[in-house]
Order: structure tokens, then sequence, then C-alpha cells
């Protein structure tokens, strides 16, 4: 059975699983045509540099319903064989999703999920960002209400949808899935090194001879790029 994209995205009250708490959930089924949107109250503050980023208070969430009310409804927006698709998924949203069902003594389906990041960074090297507005843009795409969830999850759906272009979503989740095989330096004087042990400034200075941009080590840009090397 094909696999139903959803889109979804998470604010929260920091950067850390382990101790920060999802305070805003949404997704989006373009083929059943329904979003998802809702206010999580996470049982503490959201401190003042999360409110500057997300706009979202205290006051927002007050009322809300706690992850252990919102997660099995969550589950049941994304019932089915589908695929969850996010920005910085594997770094990020993945992550919380994870740590807030367990925390709560729920079971998270066994989704399958595609980082939009990782894409980018593998089949767009050619970009000098990967960010999800530079993406918009890049595509043509309308502004949003940036850092809220759900409108980020309605750009990411068409910044995926153009960056896939004519692909299935099975095959891009398989490609996406492949693994690089380039694990140590294939030439020069750091040949045979490990990629994560290469110094800062060769790199720099393989970067700037273009080396990288030739076609035969495409895999090693790509490589590098994933690794945050480059």
């Amino acid at each position: 059975m094909p696999l139903r994209p959803i889109f979804y995205d998470t604010e929260t009250t920091g950067l850390s699983p382990e101790s920060d708490r999802i305070i805003e959930i949404a997704a989006y089924d373009p083929e059943r045509q329904r979003s998802f949107c809702r206010f999580v109250n996470p049982g503490r503050p959201i401190p003042p540099e999360a409110t500057n980023i997300h706009r979202i208070t205290d006051e927002m969430v007050k009322d809300a319903a706690t992850f252990a009310q919102l997660g099995p409804e969550f589950a049941s927006f994304c019932e089915g064989d589908v695929v969850l698709i996010a920005h910085n998924n594997d770094a990020f949203d993945v992550h919380f999703l994870r740590h807030e069902y367990r925390r709560n003594g729920l079971e998270m389906p066994s989704w399958a999920f595609f980082d939009t990041v990782k894409w980018a960074r593998r089949y767009r090297p050619d970009l000098p960002r990967h960010t999800l507005q530079f993406l918009r843009e890049i595509y043509g795409i309308a502004a949003n209400n940036a850092h809220r969830a759900l409108d980020d999850v309605m750009v990411l759906a068409d910044v995926f949808y153009a960056m896939i272009d004519d692909i299935p979503i099975e095959t891009a989740v398989k490609l996406l899935a492949r693994p690089t095989t380039v694990r140590v330096m294939p030439f020069g004087k750091h040949r045979g090194t490990p990629l994560q042990q290469l110094p800062k400034d060769y790199l720099i200075w393989l970067s700037s001879t273009g080396s990288l941009d030739k076609e035969e080590n495409k895999e090693l840009r790509e490589t590098l790029l994933q690794l945050g090397l480059i």
C-alpha cells in the first residue's frame, strides 16, 4: 500500500528532548485534506527565550490539554500506512515525540519518518543554506508566519513536493534511507583518514579549490554536508 504523507512540526520549551516539552504540535494530511493543530500544556513555564522565537506564551497554553491527553489523538490523526515528514526531523522533532510518548506512558506508533533537511543537504548541495524559509524562497513559495507549527507545516508540504518533483514518495524514502558509503578521504594527502578526523583548515581549502564540485566527488560532498563538516 502506498505511503500517505503527513507533514508535521512541533514547538517546544527548549532544545532538549529530555528536559524540555512540546507546547504545540501540528500536522497536515494533504490526501485527506485534514489538519491537526493543538497547544500542549507543558506543566511548566515557557522560557522567555523560547517565546521570543515562536511567540507562544504561558497564557496561551494554560488551558490546553497535556500530551498525555493529546498523544492518542495525534496518533489517531496519523493512522494507517503513513510517513511523517518534518524539517530537521532526525535531529529534533522525532526525539521530542519519542520522549513525550515514553514520558507519558504511551506507545508511539511505528511510523516511518522523513527529514527534509537531510534530503535538501543530500540532493541540493548547491544551496548555501537549507533552512525551511530559505528553501521556501528558492522554490518561490509564499511567505507565512514562520516558527508557528501549522504555518510551517503548510510551507513544508509545498517545499517537499517541489524538492522531490515527480519522484514517488516511497522511492524518496528509500533514497534518503540509503547509507552513504564514503567513510574516509578517498584522495589527496589525507587519503585514508576518517572524514571526522580531517583538519578544518584542509576542509576549508578543499572547498575553496572547487574539488568538491566535481561530479566524481559528489558523494564525498554529500557525506561531508550530512556530517556537518562543510
